[in-house]
C-alpha cells in the first residue's frame, strides 16, 4: 500500500536537467540566481541520503585520522529523516560514532530540572539514543540555570566548542521565518550564543514539533549566527511547500537580519539540501527560462505569460514583441510567430478554466470545459481533513453543485476535536445539565455525575495538559453538530454526511499518529459505496499541523488500491484538488475556476459562520491574525482580480481546483 502519494504531486513536472545538471557548468548556468549551493532532490529520501553520506563521510575520515568529529545538531522535525537514516546506518551498515562529539544547538529557557519536554529530549529521543556516541562527548546548553548566569554559561559554551577546535559540521532546519536555531529576525551577524526570547511563529512551530499541547518556554538559549557560521561546513534542510518561500529568499535575496539564515550565504562551505516541493519557489524551478533555455509546455508558456503580465502591468492580450524580447522570452516569440499568437493561445487557456458549472453542463459541447456533461447528475464526493474544510476551501462549488442537481457527498475525515476550546466544552455542560434539572428532575445520575467529572477537570486543567477521552467525545460531538448544520444549509441531507474519524488523529495531541492501511480502509470503503463521478480532495499540503497530508495521502492510497483492483468506477471517475486557507493555487497550475457572485459568496460565509467553535478561538491561525472565513473571502476574491487583471471576465471572487490523475 503507498501511504505517501502527496509527496509525488508535481503540478509543473520539472525537467531532470534543472535539479539534477549533468556538468558543472550545466550546473552553474541554472544556478546563476542561487547565492548558497544549494542541491534539490525529487523525493525526501534521496536528500537524506545524501546529508548522511557527508556526515558519515566525515566521521569515518575522523576516525581514520584518530580525531573527534564535532557535530552542531539542532532538533526541528525537517531534521527527523536524517537521523532516521544515520540510525539505520549504524544498526544495518555497523557505522560506528564513538568518535562524535555532540554540541546541541539550542535549548528553550527557563526548563525545571524534571521537564518531560526539551529539544535536548528531543534529540537524545530522535537520535542520540540510537547511537553509540559516548555520553561524555555530549553537550547541551543547560537551561536550568538562573537567568543572570546565562552569559557567563554561554561563553563558557563557546569555549568548549572551540577546546575540540570547532564545529566540523553543523546540521540545521530553517523556521518559516527565517530562523536558523533560536535566531529571530533581527539577529546580528557577529552574533554569539545568548538567551533569545522566541518569536510566536517559532513557538508554534516548536510546538508541533514536540507535537503536545504543552507550552513552549518563552525564551531559548541558543548558539548565535556567528558561532554557526564558525563551523567548517553547514547542512540546512527544509522539506514541502510551507518552506518554499523562506528558501526562495534565504538562497536568492539580499543578505539581511530580518532572515537571520541569508546569513549563510557569507559562508564558504554551506549547503542546503531540500526537496523539490520546497524548492517550488526558486528562479530555476518556478522561471526556468530566466537562466537557460526551456522546452515550452502548454503550463510553461502559461507560467511565463502570467509572470510578463504581472512584470509589464499589463493584460494579456496587450502584451507586444517588444515585451517577449525586453524580458528574456523571444524563445516563445520564435516558437509562436509573433506575440499576438502566444497570447490568444494562453488568453484561451484561461479562459476555458472557468466555468459555473463545476459538475459539467449537461446537452453542451464539452470540448473545452473543464469537466465533462456527461453523466448527468453525478455523484459527488468531497473530502474535508476538518468538519469545516470544505466550506472554508470550496463552499461557493457545493453551493454550486448541489443546486444543479448532482448528488453530493462530505466525507469528514478527522474529528477536529483538538480544535476546540475548552470554553466551548463549559458551555454545552451547562446546557446538558440545565436540561437535566429542567426537563429531567435531575435523576439521571449518569449526566450528573458526568458533569460533575468535566467540571471538576476544567477547572483543574493547566495549560497543556492533555484532555481526557471524555471531553475529546465532547468536542467532537460539537464539531460533528457544526459540520451537520452547515450542511443543511447548503441543503445537503444528513444521509449524506459521512464522518470517518481516522484513528490516526485520535492522539489527543498535536502530534498525530502516522497514517496507515486502517485509515486507508475506511475512506476505500466509503468509495466503494459511493462510486462517485468526482471527487474533491485537499491540496493544500503546506498546512502548518499536518493533518491535511495525511488525510490526502489516505484519499490518494485509497484510490490507488481501488485502481490496483481494477475497480470500474474509477474509469468515469474525475479527481479534484482544493486548497484551503493557507494558501492558492499558482493560475498556471488551475483547471477548473468556479466563479462567485456576491451573494454566492456571502452564502460560503454564512456556512462558514455555521462553524461556531471555530471563530475567535480557534486554534492553529499561524501568523495570519484574519479567520478563516477572512482568510477565504480575500483568497477568492484575489484569484477573481488575478483573472480580472489579465484581462478575463470580473468576477466577485473565484474558487480554483487542480486536477489529480492516479499515478
Amino acid at each position: 500500500m503507498r501511504l505517501n502519494l502527496s509527496s509525488q504531486v508535481v503540478l509543473n513536472k520539472v525537467p531532470e536537467e534543472f535539479y539534477k545538471p549533468k556538468t558543472a557548468v550545466d550546473r552553474s548556468e541554472i544556478t546563476r540566481m542561487e547565492k548558497i549551493p544549494t542541491d534539490i532532490f525529487p523525493k525526501i529520501e534521496e536528500a537524506v541520503a545524501s546529508i548522511a553520506d557527508a556526515i558519515v563521510d566525515e566521521i569515518l575520515r575522523k576516525q581514520h585520522d584518530g580525531q573527534f568529529c564535532v557535530l552542531g545538531l539542532g532538533t526541528g522535525t525537517s531534521l527527523t529523516p536524517v537521523y532516521a537514516e544515520l540510525i539505520r546506518r549504524h544498526k544495518e551498515e555497523k557505522v560506528s560514532f564513538r568518535n562524535v562529539v555532540v554540541f546541541n544547538a539550542y535549548e528553550y529557557f527557563p526548563l525545571a530540572p524534571n521537564a518531560q519536554h526539551s529539544a535536548f529530549g528531543q534529540l537524545r529521543e530522535r537520535f542520540l539514543d540510537h547511537v553509540d556516541i559516548d555520553r561524555q562527548n555530549i553537550f547541551t546548553p543547560d537551561a536550568t540555570i538562573a537567568q543572570d548566569s546565562v552569559h557567563q554559561y554561554c561563553q563558557l559554551y563557546e569555549q568548549r566548542i572551540k577546546t575540540f577546535g570547532g564545529m566540523d559540521i553543523i546540521l540545521l532546519g530553517v523556521g518559516r521565518i527565517g530562523n536558523i536555531a533560536i535566531n529571530e529576525p533581527g539577529s546580528g551577524l557577529t552574533s554569539s550564543s545568548r538567551l533569545m526570547l522566541i518569536d510566536a511563529t517559532s513557538r508554534e512551530e516548536s510546538t508541533l514539533s514536540f507535537g503536545t499541547n504543552e507550552p513552549v518556554p518563552p525564551c531559548a538559549i541558543t548558539m548565535g549566527v556567528h558561532t554557526i557560521l564558525s563551523a567548517h561546513k553547514v547542512f540546512i534542510t527544509a522539506w514541502g511547500e510551507e518552506k518554499a518561500d523562506i528558501i526562495h529568499k534565504m538562497v536568492e535575496g539580499s543578505i539581511t537580519d530580518a532572515i537571520p539564515a541569508s546569513f549563510l550565504q557569507t559562508h564558504n562551505d554551506a549547503h542546503v539540501v531540500i526537496d523539490l516541493a520546497a524548492a517550488s519557489r526558486m528562479t530555476r524551478i518556478v522561471h526556468p527560462w530566466l537562466v537557460k533555455s526551456c522546452q515550452w509546455t502548454d503550463k510553461l508558456v502559461r507560467s511565463a505569460l502570467v509572470w510578463l503580465c504581472q512584470k509589464t502591468g499589463k493584460p494579456i492580450l496587450k502584451l507586444t514583441n517588444k515585451d517577449y524580447n525586453e524580458n528574456g522570452l523571444s524563445e516563445l516569440l520564435a516558437l509562436y510567430g509573433s506575440a499576438y499568437n502566444a497570447n490568444i493561445k494562453i488568453f484561451n487557456d484561461l479562459q476555458h478554466t472557468i466555468t459555473g458549472w463545476p459538475g459539467g453542463k449537461p446537452d453542451a459541447d464539452d470540448t473545452y470545459r473543464p469537466e465533462r456533461a456527461t453523466p448527468f447528475p453525478k455523484r459527488v464526493l468531497v473530502f474535508s481533513p476538518h468538519p469545516d474544510d470544505d466550506v472554508i476551501s470550496m463552499g461557493g462549488t457545493i453551493q454550486r453543485l448541489v443546486s444543479q442537481g448532482h448528488e453530493v457527498h462530505i466525507a469528514y475525515q478527522t474529528s477536529g476535536n483538538i480544535a476546540v476550546g475548552d470554553e466551548e466544552v463549559a458551555r454545552f455542560m451547562h446546557f446538558i445539565n440545565g436540561f437535566n434539572q429542567l426537563f429531567g428532575n435531575s435523576e439521571d445520575q449518569v449526566i450528573t455525575k458526568k458533569y460533575n467529572e468535566i467540571k471538576a477537570f476544567l477547572a483543574a486543567k493547566k495549560e497543556g495538559d492533555m484532555d481526557t477521552r471524555d471531553i475529546l467525545t465532547i468536542k467532537g460531538l460539537i464539531r460533528r453538530g457544526e459540520a451537520r448544520t452547515a450542511s443543511t444549509y447548503n441543503d445537503i441531507p444528513l444521509s449524506r454526511v459521512h464522518f470517518l474519524d481516522l484513528p490516526f488523529y485520535e492522539s489527543g495531541k498535536i502530534e498525530k499518529l502516522p497514517m496507515g492501511e486502517e485509515d486507508v480502509r475506511i475512506v476505500q470503503a466509503l468509495l466503494a459505496k459511493i462510486k462517485p463521478h468526482q471527487i474533491y480532495v485537499a491540496g493544500d499540503l503546506a498546512d502548518p499541523h499536518g493533518t491535511h497530508r495525511k488525510c490526502t495521502d489516505a484519499v490518494l492510497a485509497a484510490i490507488d488500491e481501488e485502481k490496483q483492483k481494477g475497480e470500474a468506477w474509477l474509469n468515469d471517475c474525475r479527481i479534484w484538488m482544493y486548497r484551503g486557507a493557507w494558501a492558492e493555487w499558482e493560475i498556471e497550475n488551475i483547471e477548473m475556476c468556479v466563479p462567485m457572485s456576491p451573494e454566492e459568496l456571502r452564502a460560503k460565509r454564512n456556512s462558514i459562520l455555521k462553524h461556531q467553535s471555530q471563530m475567535e478561538s480557534a486554534p492553529f491561525l499561524g501568523n495570519d491574525e484574519r479567520l478563516f472565513w477572512q482568510r477565504a473571502e480575500d483568497r477568492n476574491r484575489g484569484t477573481a482580480k488575478l483573472y480580472d487583471d489579465l484581462g478575463l471576465a470580473c468576477y466577485e471572487a473565484m474558487e480554483a481546483f487542480v486536477e489529480y490523475k492516479p499515478l
